[in-house]
């Protein structure tokens, strides 16, 4: 059985925004239809926006803009409490008003360019992040959603090129940001092929957050295709130990399992992998995954029949 779970597990995060600054200081929140001014509703959506209120915020910003229609701060955070919401469609016509009352607002390029690829309108994304950079070379969060965009439409060497960029701009404080770059970069080199690369990006991404199960998943699906058997299992045992509900690695382990001969491994593997995929109601890699073990138990049915004959 040669079939291997090839799934590589890209950390897709875009770099958190934060909020436009306040000009004034926050107040308790309070019934928008006591607030007759557009810069107080602002105030008050930023402070429900921080304590996490997102739809709140949102209320806040959309009234401040029905009193001030030139308002391009309660765009642009509207578009963000909209990103925080899932309302990626208005969260992009949101930054597109903030961007057209103020074409250098970096902030707005950068959300809308994480709205169009949370819709996997990857093109509209890389575009946006572009611009940030024209005006802003050293911003390493354009160039690190840039890089994930080009990752999705398979245009990996540019992806490594926009990596390389935001591991020479990040902050040196952003250590946790540093181990997901250098998962992202080692996940690229890993689709072209260059796995000693990725490896060495995994080896970083762990060194520096050795919780980061997605690395050590990765690095095992490396390991694996370099034809280290013993390091995939390794290291898919490592990213079960911090997630125990990662099916895709049991699935891969017991494969691994199956080629070294350790049938039973095998199976018991599959099997808490048709486990976590129930959970998840996830029905497509669940029919896979029983099919795998119903070959392997048919596989390993024959050759007890085999053998006692």
């Amino acid at each position: 059985m040669s079939h291997f779970y090839r799934i590589f597990f890209s950390f897709g995060m875009v770099v958190a925004l934060s909020l436009m600054a306040i000009t004034e200081t926050a107040q308790a929140a309070t019934s928008i239809a006591t607030v007759t001014s557009a810069r107080e509703l602002f105030n008050f959506g930023v402070e429900a926006a921080i304590h996490n209120q997102y739809k709140q915020a949102a209320d806040y910003f959309e009234e401040a803009v029905k009193l001030d229609t030139n308002f391009v701060a309660a765009y642009s955070n509207k578009c963000l409490v909209y990103l925080k919401l899932g309302n990626y469609t208005t969260a992009i016509e949101d930054c597109t008003q903030a961007v057209q009352l103020d074409p250098n607002n970096l902030e707005a390029h950068l959300n809308r360019g994480l709205a169009s690829q949370r819709l996997g309108d990857y093109q509209a994304a890389i575009s946006d992040y572009s611009k940030v950079l024209e005006q802003q070379a050293g911003d390493f969060r354009a160039y690190y959603n840039r890089g994930l965009a080009r990752f999705e439409l398979k245009e990996y060497t540019e992806a490594i090129s926009d990596f390389d960029q935001a591991l020479d701009h990040i902050p040196n404080n952003s250590q946790l940001l540093l181990a997901d770059i250098y998962n992202e970069r080692g996940l690229t080199q890993m689709m072209l092929g260059e796995l000693t690369e990725a490896i060495a990006d995994f080896n970083q991404a762990v060194r520096l957050d050795n919780s980061n199960y997605r690395a050590f998943y990765n690095r095992a699906c490396a390991c694996h295709q370099k034809g280290d058997t013993r390091g995939a299992i390794r290291d898919f045992t490592l990213a079960l130990q911090l997630d125990p509900k990662y099916a895709e690695a049991y699935v891969n382990r017991g494969l691994i399992h199956h080629q070294l001969g350790y049938q039973q491994a095998a199976i018991s593997d599959l099997k808490m992998a048709l486990k976590r995929f129930d959970e998840q109601g996830n029905e497509v890699a669940y029919q896979q995954t029983w099919d795998i073990l119903k070959r392997l138990q048919h596989l390993l049915d024959s050759s007890k029949e085999i053998a006692i004959a």
